[in-house]
């Protein structure tokens, strides 16, 4: 069996209409992608953000005998319900296996010297690295966007025996658990998204991490005098501004601080708002993005 897939090059305003509008034809799915590489991070509850360049792409099962025809019918009725419609193109797509075929876009990834980040069905490359196991889909923040990368690396060059960390905005956990697996000896994971809370205890599960290991909270119930020797927070620079006072307290006299989420042309503002209390690294940069990292020294 052969399937039509047609590709639409929209907008944040016009997606959710057209996807409305696709599956009112008969798609039998309708995936929305970034189409110009424009993060969005965790939503708040109950919000589904989308890009502002979003590209959707409609699969239907291919029509018999001309699936030329059978696009230009669907075309011709998608111009009645959706005006303008954006620019599209049409691909013939043959069966596969369909369950399996997304795997392979999701292969071992390792950061700094010991650290991977492995699917659950591929085999680590190195047996005697590091190996933590995450699935693309269970959560948000697979290693995957620049700034968990810099943040990944930067637990892995860092001395975690026996410290406490803190992973504030703790998403999927992955910064968390990764500090588990690299010495650590506790984690306190916030976030203000139950959801982020819940992936990140799953994926310690994954992990054979103990639970008594991973603490997690929301933000409000984080405990008075929590401290840690390593705070790290992968958010935004906005965030991570107004946050400066907390995250300075919660990190001990002579503890370690990572920032990352922040773009080049945001870095130094964010730097200016930690520099009173912490002696800062030069700020590391990839693509364009930015990690801000020192030690506390007050």
């Amino acid at each position: 069996m052969s399937w039509l897939q047609l590709v639409f090059e929209s907008n944040r305003e016009q997606a959710p209409a057209l996807e409305d509008a696709l599956l009112e034809l008969g798609a039998l799915s309708v995936t929305l992608q970034d189409s110009a590489d424009e993060p969005v991070f965790e939503p708040g509850i109950g919000e589904t953000p989308l890009w502002q360049a979003t590209k959707l792409l409609a699969l239907f099962e291919a029509g018999q005998p001309d699936i030329e025809q059978q696009t230009n019918a669907l075309i011709d009725a998608l111009q009645q319900l959706i005006k303008p419609l954006p620019a599209w193109r049409a691909e013939q797509l043959e069966d596969q296996a369909w369950e399996r075929a997304w795997m392979a876009d999701f292969q071992p990834m390792r950061f700094g010297e010991r650290l991977w980040i492995c699917p659950s069905w591929a085999e680590p490359p190195d047996p005697s690295g590091i190996i933590l196991a995450l699935d693309p889909g269970l959560a948000f923040g697979t290693g995957t966007h620049p700034t968990t990368a810099l943040c990944l690396e930067w637990l892995d060059s860092q001395p975690l025996q026996d410290c406490v960390v803190i992973d504030y905005g703790c998403g999927s956990g992955i910064l968390g658990i990764a500090a588990l697996l690299l010495g650590a000896r506790q984690v306190i994971a916030v976030d203000n998204d139950p959801q982020a809370l819940l992936a990140t205890r799953d994926n310690a599960e994954r992990n054979h991490i103990a639970p008594e290991k991973l603490t997690t909270y929301l933000p409000e119930q984080v405990p008075a005098d929590c401290s840690a020797d390593v705070v790290v927070a992968n958010i935004l620079a906005g965030p991570l501004q107004s946050l400066a006072p907390l995250l300075t307290r919660l990190t001990q006299p002579g503890g370690r601080l990572a920032l990352s989420g922040i773009l080049a042309e945001q870095a130094e503002t964010v730097a200016a708002a930690y520099r009173p209390a912490f002696a800062l690294q030069p700020i590391v940069q990839r693509q364009e993005w930015t990690r801000i990292e020192g030690v506390k020294s007050h």
